[in-house]
């Protein structure tokens, strides 16, 4: 089948407009990198009737800037960062027809990973401003009201968050300690899990709800994911003990659905039950709330860019 059937395309040719460079200075790629500030004023300057560039100063002023965005008449509004900078950028534009474009910077990067968005950072601004750049529309979820694009959980998935958002420094080797350090203390909590007329209750490590694939770094969650099929995958992970090696393998190599330790349904939304208040996260950052967590998706409520046809790097959408 071709590939433009299966994905629902804005236009191939469509939306190019303004474009909006919103830049987190303070993500980690970014901070280590103070040469990548002047390389994005660079592109800006070569593209000035098109491209403008804003810095972030503050937590959460990337949605603002993104709604400023969309009333001023932008067609695309880029998050420069990582999942947090996209979460933020999307809330602005979520329900609008101004497109959200990706320039990963982050250290997991999943959305873009799961859309085939370069990983190269000439590259993947090249495909922003590109002729050919395609536009689709894509499912968003929210939980108990809190936007995500990506992914959200609760359990072990919302204390690994927590724990990531305090590093230093980041990258796999990073996140590989911080992930065993919070595994050998995470607990085993009881959820019930309800979804139309199925209800389970089960006690589990975490359970994740996914929109794409995966969490980024190509761990993949929710394997058979697709952002554009009106559903989300819930993931439940219950006790590993000392299959815990077996199930990471499983992670990357995008098998965990084969998993006796895994519970999966997709649906279009779901409650999740916990005996207490707690955390939860949206494509990694955390929250307070209740003991209920309604999660539902939004059906192709964000407009988002990808690279060339051509260039399609052969993602499932």
């Amino acid at each position: 089948m071709d590939l433009c059937s299966t994905i629902n395309v804005v236009g191939e040719n469509a939306m190019n407009g303004r474009t909006l460079l919103v830049f987190n200075p303070a993500s980690g790629h970014n901070r280590r990198h103070p040469t990548f500030a002047k390389s994005l004023a660079d592109f800006a300057q070569r593209n000035s009737d098109s491209v403008k560039l804003i810095a972030t100063i503050a937590p959460r002023q990337a949605t603002e800037l993104a709604r400023a965005a969309v009333a001023d008449g932008y067609s695309c509004v880029a998050a420069i960062g990582g999942d947090g900078t996209v979460n933020e950028v999307a809330q602005g534009l979520i329900g609008s027809a101004v497109a959200l474009g990706l320039v990963p910077c982050g250290s997991g990067n999943g959305l873009a990973r799961h859309l085939g968005i370069s990983l190269n950072t000439k590259r993947a601004l090249a495909d922003l401003v590109s002729p050919d750049r395609r536009v689709i529309r894509v499912d968003t979820g929210t939980a108990n009201g809190h936007p995500f694009v990506n992914v959200m959980g609760c359990g072990f998935d919302a204390e690994l968050s927590w724990r990531f958002n305090q590093l230093k420094r980041r990258g796999l080797a990073a996140y590989a300690l911080t992930t065993l350090k919070a595994y050998l203390s995470a607990p085993i909590n009881r959820y019930s899990i309800r979804t139309g007329e199925i209800e389970k209750t089960l006690d589990a490590l975490l359970v994740s709800v996914a929109n794409s694939s995966q969490y980024g770094n190509n761990a993949l969650i929710a394997p058979a994911a697709r952002v554009d099929d009106g559903k989300l995958d819930l993931v439940a992970v219950q006790r590993l003990g000392l299959g815990v090696l077996a199930f990471g393998a499983r992670l990357f190599s995008g098998t965990i659905d084969r998993s006796t330790r895994v519970q999966h349904l997709q649906q279009a939304e779901f409650t999740i039950e916990r005996a207490q208040d707690g955390l939860i996260h949206t494509d990694g950052e955390c929250h307070e709330t209740s003991a209920f967590v309604q999660v539902k998706t939004v059906p192709l409520s964000l407009a988002v860019i990808l690279a060339p046809l051509a260039d399609n790097r052969g993602i499932r959408y």
